[in-house]
């Protein structure tokens, strides 16, 4: 993203959160780097499979990844879910070959069971086109 894109980006994570009381956090580590990235809960657009939905996401900066700090997170987020806001499921998707994220998702307790999508915001034969969902 380009520096106007993220601030944006930022401003309708700060607007949904303001509506709703929830959404996707600041992640920082506790001594170390003030903002890694964020993770929490989200409502995606109305063009995807499973929507209407709340969906579990993450994006943390490249240099921290592979120490926990994603499935940490996302279990405090799957707990606020849950517990807090009663919600009946969520989801998470991410394109099929992102191992990472998929390992996140398996490590939360979340399930692929074969479902998987042609995410409509990206071109027809994008490399990143073809997405799995979890449960």
């Amino acid at each position: 993203m380009t520096a106007e894109e993220s601030h944006a980006q930022a401003e309708r994570i700060r607007a949904f959160m303001k509506q709703y009381g929830w959404g996707l956090w600041a992640v920082e580590v506790k001594g170390g780097a003030p903002f890694i990235g964020f993770v929490g809960l989200a409502r995606p657009g109305d063009d995807l499979p499973c929507s209407p939905c709340v969906e579990i996401g993450w994006r943390l900066a490249a240099a921290h990844w592979g120490n926990g700090y994603a499935a940490e997170a996302a279990r405090a987020a799957l707990a606020c879910a849950f517990d807090k806001l009663h919600l009946p499921e969520v989801v998470s998707f991410t394109a099929e070959n992102n191992q990472p994220s998929r390992r996140v998702m398996e490590r939360i307790g979340m399930h692929f069971d074969g479902e998987t999508f042609l995410h409509p915001r990206l071109p027809a034969g994008h490399p990143l086109q073809k997405h799995v969902l979890y449960r």
